[in-house]
């Protein structure tokens, strides 16, 4: 396995993509975190951290987790799921104290998870590449679906389900109620790119649930044209990024996400998505054909569905999956 790391890898940080020279974000309340990881290291599964190199908000790449070089089991993993992980691999290191400390995952988002490995699972992030085989690979049911009937997958275990809210400062101050307000020519939205981040197919069908096609159109058609809807590479640090440092008045996440921002005491809360007009996602796991870590991987597939690893999903407001549910859906 080859890793080629540079100190310039490091600079690249949330800075590729994320802030797209955007100006320094605000002043935040003392208890908020406006910039990734957002972990306070909890998200680095390494036993050996070697030389610690803080450089505010410059130096950190928030969606690699842990030490490649000496894995012993390489997670893919959708990246709106990353701040459960930190409880899931407490939990299965107790488990199995023998992988304790060479656990490597990924948080990106699936489409580039999923470029990743088709690019012989080689990742170039500016001046960082990184070639490193994954043993397990979690997304939507949907695509772990598609895998396994290409033979890319073994079984696929479906594991946890989550719904959409729109993602707004904590003060609401532009009066948000609806997706149809999304539609408002003063609203700013930071909204999922639908070229890579699976989660936008399911914000159409829920814009098009709540207004039809013309609000959809406005905002990912009409609002892109105008610059007022910004699409997002990583939405999961790029929106509440957006919202925190006010270049953003709203965009749909998932609802989990809102959650994770209120727990770390970021001031964000959320507008809820009726029923009639939301999308339920279905959250799946398989073990990759190729896996060089088989045992442990299958081990972890089992894990998901496991009472520990269903309350650290619940903790974030995931709900189990129940498979009557998603025919009835």
């Amino acid at each position: 396995m080859k890793h080629i790391l540079t100190l310039a890898a490091v600079l690249l940080a949330a800075a590729h993509a994320l802030t797209a020279q955007q100006p320094l974000l605000p002043a935040a309340a003392a208890s908020s975190q406006p910039l990734p990881p957002w972990s306070a290291g909890h998200n680095d599964p390494a036993s050996d951290h070697g030389y610690a190199f803080p450089v505010g908000d410059i130096d950190n790449i928030p969606d690699l987790h842990g030490n490649p070089a000496d894995a012993q089991l390489v997670l893919f993993i959708g990246g709106n799921q990353f701040f459960v992980l930190p409880q899931l691999i407490a939990r299965f290191e107790q488990l199995h104290p023998e992988l304790r400390g060479h656990i490597f995952y990924e948080t990106l988002p699936p489409g580039i998870l999923r470029q990743q490995i088709a690019h012989n699972n080689t990742l170039t992030l500016g001046n960082f590449t990184l070639r490193v085989t994954p043993d397990v690979y979690e997304a939507g049911a949907r695509v772990l679906d598609a895998m396994q009937s290409a033979h890319q997958v073994d079984a696929v275990t479906r594991y946890a389900t989550n719904d959409l809210a729109i993602m707004i400062p904590a003060a609401n101050p532009k009066g948000i109620h609806s997706l149809a307000d999304l539609a408002r020519p003063d609203l700013r939205l930071s909204m999922p790119n639908p070229a890579w981040e699976g989660v936008a197919r399911q914000i159409a069908a829920t814009l098009r649930n709540a207004g039809g096609d013309p609000l959809y159109q406005s905002v990912y058609v009409a609002k892109v044209a105008s610059g007022q809807t910004r699409l997002t590479q990583i939405h999961h640090r790029q929106t509440p990024m957006r919202i925190l440092a006010g270049q953003a008045d709203a965009g749909v996440t998932w609802s989990s996400e809102v959650a994770f921002q209120q727990k770390i005491g970021n001031p964000i809360t959320a507008v809820a998505i009726p029923a009639a007009q939301n999308v339920t996602a279905i959250y799946a796991a398989g073990v990759l054909r190729n896996a060089p870590h088989r045992a442990a991987a299958e081990a972890w597939v089992r894990f998901l569905q496991s009472p520990d690893a269903q309350a650290a999903y619940r903790s974030f407001g995931f709900r189990p999956y129940v498979a009557a549910a998603e025919v009835a859906h």
